[in-house]
């Protein structure tokens, strides 16, 4: 477990790197402009003043986040078919032993999920095979991994909440600025209000424009783990149904009639 841990916490401090390798020239770059006219990044970032650095790390966390969690949340992670398909063929032959130790070598959420969730088969139960006493374990082990697996996605709902707060700050501190400099200058000089009304609008436009792609983001990523569980859910069901079906043969063909005497 620690070790997982340990690779999750290096595979998110590398996508956090590449995204600040990748964004940091974009940020610093500036478009030619001629003399005495602002170059875009002055005008829709930097006249934001300070405030706007606390919303642009916002939107590294965001990219390393989304980045992070395309990595983690794939079905090979998940569901992978090879392992699927030989837990199948090992419950359809009731080597229930031999799926225990297949799946406990396999670090993917099914492989873990099946190895704590198969030893409760009771044989002495054929009719079902303590059917309840799996489920719950599966249920148990799915409530402890999706609170571990939702950490990096309620991040980004985090990011969502904050960003717009942050763009309120900057709002506020446009417009103490601009009642400041009109207390001080006692007239309504355009060209010093100008400055402030840039800090005020332009960090409620980012705050915004950061915060509806992390809710798209959240509920992206929060829908697709729930998918892959799921999946493996369902996995599970038709191992333990098939297991079922080859210990109770004999009653399950006696339950199907050969033919219809007309």
């Amino acid at each position: 477990m620690i070790q997982n841990l340990t690779s999750r916490s290096r595979r998110f401090t590398a996508a956090l790197t590449t995204t600040l390798l990748v964004t940091a020239p974009m940020l610093m770059a500036q478009d030619g402009a001629p003399a005495g006219e602002k170059s875009m990044l002055e005008k829709w970032v930097l006249d934001g003043g300070p405030t706007m650095a606390f919303i642009g790390a916002a939107v590294v966390a965001f990219i390393a986040l989304c980045v992070f969690n395309f990595i983690n949340l794939t079905k090979p992670k998940f569901c992978p078919d090879d392992l699927k398909a030989a837990l199948m063929d090992h419950m359809v032959n009731c080597r229930v032993r031999s799926a225990i130790e297949l799946a406990a070598s396999h670090p993917s959420f099914l492989g873990r999920m099946m190895a704590y969730s198969l030893p409760n088969i009771d044989a002495t139960r054929p009719d079902d095979l303590g059917r309840d006493q799996i489920e719950d374990a599966m249920a148990d082990f799915t409530n402890n991994e999706t609170r571990k697996l939702m950490t990096p996605i309620n991040y980004i709902s985090l990011v969502a909440q904050i960003a717009p707060m942050l763009g309120l700050l900057g709002t506020v501190l446009g417009m103490v600025g601009a009642f400041g400099s009109l207390a001080t200058t006692g007239a309504a000089d355009p060209s010093v209000l100008a400055k402030d009304i840039s800090v005020a609008l332009l960090t409620t436009l980012w705050g915004l424009i950061t915060a509806v792609p992390c809710l798209i983001a959240y509920y992206f990523f929060k829908g697709r783990l729930n998918s892959l569980i799921a999946d493996c859910h369902h996995a599970a069901e038709d191992m333990i149904n098939a297991s079922l079906q080859t210990v109770n043969a004999e009653a399950y063909l006696a339950k199907i009639p050969e033919g219809i005497a007309v």
